[in-house]
């Protein structure tokens, strides 16, 4: 039996795609052994039909819910995944694993590859979406599930739910993508490629060889602080911090003075602490090149017909704003999906997806019973 969200869990890894089997690439390139690192909260039903797969965004990780043994905080979707909550662990069983390439205990460029012992680095293969996934869904079967009740995710994790949909779509009931885009525009692309440049001026990087030396700190940070200016709104910066200064009498001396400064040098630095540039290289990367159908409809035409969509946006998300949210919506009905299209007002920006609870429990706790019930 599994804890509750609300209690103790565990991280569990599971190991795939020994020599011959290794899992090949979209690039072409073949990769193994694969680790993934997963959690699950909740228990699964004798039918094996109350699976539910959370996908993390960019610098999430397997630990969605409860709280590890010495953990001051829980899990980055706990609101979200418990008894009686959105994704109600006394009736579901939730999964949620790290992606392929990150760094929280899944394989990524800062494992050990097999041929030298050595970590990954540069030589880690170029990953995409459509990897993670499939690396997913080798955890699902490992699992003993051949059906998912349902996919659920924000931003990059949506990107991911997305492509359960086009592409595992005779293994999958629903899907709710959250905040995300089909591809990213030009914008997104850039301010990734910022952070990227970010992390690969810093001095230490080392053309990504840093393992054994000085991790790339400053050019992580800068990369964490520029991607947390788009994850807020206008307004909420602005009710949250305005123009204040830490000290009064201390101002201007390129320190940090304003409130909102600070804030972005504190998060920067916690980030370091938790993740590995060399991911944040390959993860940013992976989602900057998926594009699920390339302007063609031949991947949307294979979608099961059944599928029920719940699409979430938030009015004040200029990161991933409400256009690009409906575009996945036209394309879910082009395809004869039920779908349902939900724009919430929050005045939190992109970050909305971790904020507001209250709203997206009460779409995705009846999106979930039409589900269950085959409404």
């Amino acid at each position: 039996m599994v804890k509750p969200a609300s209690g103790k869990v565990e991280t569990k890894y599971y190991t795939f795609g020994q020599d011959p089997h290794e899992l090949v690439l979209e690039s072409g390139e073949k990769l193994g052994p694969i680790t993934l690192a997963y959690e699950t909260y909740g228990i699964l039903n004798n039918s094996r039909s109350n699976a539910i797969l959370i996908l993390h965004a960019l610098t999430g990780d397997a630990h969605a819910a409860g709280f590890h043994d010495g953990d001051k905080s829980p899990g980055w979707w706990d609101d979200m995944i418990g008894h009686g909550k959105a994704f109600d662990t006394d009736k579901y069983f939730i999964i949620c694993s790290n992606v392929l390439g990150g760094c929280q205990g899944s394989t990524g460029p800062s494992s050990l590859a097999p041929s030298s012992s050595q970590p990954y680095a540069l030589n880690f293969p170029l990953i995409g979406i459509r990897d993670m996934v499939n690396a997913q869904e080798q955890l699902i079967d490992h699992l003993g599930i051949s059906h998912l009740l349902a996919a659920a995710g924000g931003s990059m994790g949506g990107m991911q739910v997305l492509e359960w949909m086009f592409g595992h779509s005779n293994r999958i009931k629903s899907v709710i993508p959250i905040s995300t885009a089909l591809r990213h525009s030009p914008q997104q692309i850039a301010f990734n490629e910022v952070g990227r440049q970010a992390i690969m001026a810093d001095i230490h990087w080392n053309n990504g060889s840093y393992y054994t030396g000085n991790p790339p700190d400053r050019g992580l940070s800068l990369a964490r602080m520029v991607g947390h200016i788009t994850y807020m709104s206008d307004r909420s910066m602005a009710e949250k911090f305005g123009r204040r200064l830490k000290d009064e009498r201390k101002a201007f001396k390129f320190t940090g003075d304003f409130e909102v400064e600070g804030y972005l040098h504190h998060r920067g630095k916690a980030f370091v602490g938790r993740f590995d540039a060399n991911s944040y290289l390959y993860i940013t990367k992976a989602m900057d090149l998926y594009d699920p159908i390339q302007g063609k409809k031949t991947r949307a035409g294979l979608i099961n017909p059944d599928l029920k969509v719940l699409v979430i946006a938030f009015k004040s998300d200029w990161l991933y704003p409400p256009y690009q949210t409906q575009d996945i919506v036209r394309v879910c009905k082009q395809s004869g999906l039920d779908t349902t299209y939900c724009e919430i007002e929050s005045e939190y920006g992109h970050d909305a997806f971790l904020l507001e609870i209250e709203e997206e429990s009460h779409l995705i706790k009846h999106f979930l019973e039409r589900v269950k019930d085959g409404d």
